[in-house]
């Protein structure tokens, strides 16, 4: 009896053991169908670019440097300031050179002998002349050098006025006062009172004492990889994005682009200049780091789908469009312009049409 129980369980245990191993394996056997996302066509603009990088600077930057060699005394302007052509920057003391002032003292000592004698004998010959002892063509003679002494000594004044103080005694114009020769923006004065500065010469390039430039009229300079240079042209529109202006572009135009490279970090960059469209209520400051996408190709308003969703079969381009809840149709389509992202469809899909997502699915 108790083998009969025994032998029974065992069947038991071993059926129930086939059992449960045929459903496991019909378990893992049986395959969930998958289920693939879809995405529609869009309607967007799509722009081919290359991007070049550089900075936002004024056309136009002078550097303002004093017109004789000197201690700055005043400065009139700091960073920032507007000026206009003319005005006031800075007064320059000049420091005589001990040479040139001892020669221009000697010189103005000798004229003032020279004419203290010319003005004896112009004095003694009036009197001669005029009773009628000498000829009008000798007294001409002694009047002519008696200007020319009086000239002299006038020329020497000016001439030491000049080396003392850097002015004419005569005109009443400084060269010690610097002065603006645009109208603009100071964006910066290098030097403090006090400083010892030069003047611009055939060996030295002399001290700046500001530097101005028109801020209304900015351009973009940048560089470009040489990969990227056969496509531009000048003429090509820029889109500007500055680092420092969130939320705002800035449109230019391509004017330049060198004729030259230069070897940078290993590679061949082409500079560029371009002027940019500047916007009544932004500011920008000089020197602003920028990106500029230089738009190659665009296209508006296109039937456009993301590019990933491109499958290829011997070099035709198709997608897969859904046609119920688990089934797709192969659908060869004709491409456009391509940003990388977006690609423009010329053919083959109509907008309500849903596209497999082929590399994701849930």
């Amino acid at each position: 009896m108790i083998k009969k129980i025994l032998k029974i369980s065992l069947l038991v245990v071993f059926v129930g053991a086939f059992v449960a191993t045929l459903y496991y394996l019909y378990s893992k056997s049986k395959q969930e169908p998958q289920v693939f996302t879809t995405q529609k066509p869009i309607i967007t603009n799509i722009i081919e670019k290359t991007v070049a990088t550089g900075s936002v600077v004024p056309r136009k930057e002078i550097a303002i440097k004093p017109k004789l060699s000197g201690i700055v005394t005043k400065i009139f302007v700091e960073a920032g300031d507007y000026v206009n052509i003319g005005d006031r920057i800075a007064i320059v003391k000049i420091i005589p050179d001990m040479v040139n002032l001892n020669s221009a003292e000697s010189r103005l000592s000798k004229a003032k002998l020279s004419f203290n004698d010319a003005q004896i004998q112009y004095d003694r010959q009036l009197l001669l002349f005029e009773k009628g002892v000498i000829s009008d063509q000798e007294f001409q003679q002694i009047k002519y050098a008696f200007q020319t002494a009086k000239e002299e000594v006038r020329a020497s004044e000016n001439n030491l006025q000049l080396i003392r103080e850097g002015a004419l005694k005569d005109a009443g114009n400084s060269n010690t006062v610097v002065e603006s020769t645009i109208s603009g923006t100071i964006l910066d004065v290098p030097v403090e009172e006090g400083y010892s500065v030069i003047e611009a010469n055939n060996f030295n390039e002399g001290t700046t004492i500001a530097s101005v430039a028109d801020m209304r009229d900015m351009i973009f300079k940048g560089q470009i990889d040489e990969s990227e240079v056969g496509k531009i042209k000048t003429g090509m529109p820029l889109i500007l994005t500055i680092g420092a202006i969130e939320n705002t572009s800035f449109g230019a135009i391509l004017q330049y682009i060198s004729p030259k490279g230069v070897k940078e970090n290993g590679a061949i960059q082409f500079e560029i200049k371009a002027d940019v469209n500047l916007k009544e209520n932004v500011f920008i400051r000089a020197g602003y780091s920028a990106n500029a996408d230089i738009v190659l190709r665009r296209v508006d308003s296109v039937m456009a789908i993301n590019e990933s969703l491109l499958q290829f079969d011997q070099g035709k381009v198709f997608v897969e469009v859904k046609i119920d809840s688990v089934k797709f149709e192969k659908r060869f389509i004709t491409t456009g312009l391509s940003d990388g992202i977006q690609i423009e469809v010329k053919s083959g899909l109509k907008m309500t049409d849903a596209i497999k997502v082929w590399n994701k699915n849930i």
